[in-house]
């Protein structure tokens, strides 16, 4: 079946999107019943899939079928390696303005150590914005070439993969940090990061979560988000420690979506602020990730 791609809709689009994913080297499909697919994963869920073209519109299928049997399940999968940073950079760039474009970072009051699981640009914008100098860093950074950058706090990406697999190198750093109390936030994979950091375990998913209108209940403030999320892995809320307070929810099946802990400065989120579903719901984290680190941070004489 052949479907065209649909025309650009946005004033600000620069190119169209088929030209954009070719110049990427990117596949892409169109003309699929999305609602018979979302049902079909609803009923037996995620699959490993092949995406294949031919002029002709004849296929193997079973030779595609075999080479779907092929790939790698997700369990045990680090991706980090193939998606993080590998070395340090400076990032100063902050949100997008309708008259401005993209502004810059102000006097950088605080400074934010972001790990690099597969970071998301508007993340580091939207710290930005917050006046909070960032330096990102690999996912292998170590405890003392993370602590050398004196960092007022440090924040933990969102990132693809099985969070139990990049935690065999990243959880015992992210313990060393928490037992100095240094102020932490997590997003994502981030937050499942943290989670297994304090002992807690994490899980398969059936469906996973993927979309941008979930509803989620922040028990902090009682009010439901509607927030973006895109991960297979999910915390366990059963296997959560004492010190950690479960404070988000989804909505749609319950799973957690957020922990903060009640002895040491740190919380993390499994959904995306900073992906503007609603547009700006959930955008009060990073302040309460600011607030953290200014409360944590010496005051000067």
């Amino acid at each position: 079946m052949h479907a065209d791609i649909t025309t650009p809709s946005n004033w600000r689009a620069a190119s169209h999107f088929d030209a954009w994913l070719k110049a990427r080297g990117m596949p892409g499909i169109a003309g699929v019943d999305t609602r018979a697919l979302t049902a079909l994963i609803r009923e037996r869920g995620m699959m490993n899939a092949v995406i294949a073209t031919s002029a002709d519109g004849k296929f193997d299928r079973e030779a595609l079928k075999k080479k779907a049997a092929q790939l790698p399940v997700m369990d045990g999968l680090d991706l980090v390696p193939r998606v993080g940073a590998t070395k340090d950079f400076a990032w100063t760039e902050s949100s997008w303005d309708l008259e401005k474009g993209y502004g810059t970072l102000g006097s950088g009051a605080l400074h934010v150590v972001a790990i690099d699981y597969g970071v998301k640009r508007n993340i580091l914008r939207l710290l930005t914005d917050r006046d909070c100098r960032v330096t990102v860093v690999p996912a292998t950074a170590s405890l003392d070439q993370i602590l050398a950058l004196k960092p007022d706090g440090v924040f933990l990406s969102n990132g693809p993969g099985d969070p139990a697999a990049t935690g065999t190198y990243s959880v015992p750093v992210i313990k060393a940090l928490l037992d100095k109390s240094v102020p932490t936030f997590g997003i994502c994979l981030g937050h499942q990061m943290l989670a297994l950091a304090v002992g807690a375990k994490t899980m398969k998913m059936k469906q996973g979560h993927h979309g941008a209108n979930h509803p989620v209940k922040d028990f902090t403030t009682n009010k439901v988000e509607i927030v973006s999320m895109n991960h297979g892995f999910a915390v366990d809320r059963e296997s959560l420690p004492k010190n950690a307070v479960e404070t988000h929810v989804s909505l749609f099946d319950g799973s957690n979506c957020g922990m903060a802990l009640t002895d040491r400065p740190a919380f993390s989120v499994q959904h995306h602020p900073e992906a503007s579903p609603g547009p700006r719901d959930s955008h009060y984290l990073f302040d309460r990730f600011v607030a953290m680190m200014k409360d944590k941070k010496p005051k000067a004489a």
